[in-house]
């Protein structure tokens, strides 16, 4: 497999048999990686909160029925 540099992309380079460009910048990757967990945990959160809410509003309305 030969590569070549992206010019003006210190850390990209260039498959040239698949035309496929590599981020070779692993301290990027694994940054990006932990930025979707932490975001996928914020919206699990997000969520968890709203299904809260509805739960107390239900109570909510149960009680004032009674």
């Amino acid at each position: 497999m030969a590569k070549k540099k992206v010019k003006d992309y210190p850390d990209l380079v260039k498959d040239t048999a698949t035309q496929t460009i590599i981020n070779t910048n692993s301290r990027a990757f694994e940054a990006r990686r932990e930025q979707i967990l932490v975001s996928k945990e914020r919206e699990n959160e997000i969520q968890n909160i709203k299904a809260d809410i509805a739960e107390i509003k239900k109570l909510l309305k149960g009680l004032s029925k009674k």
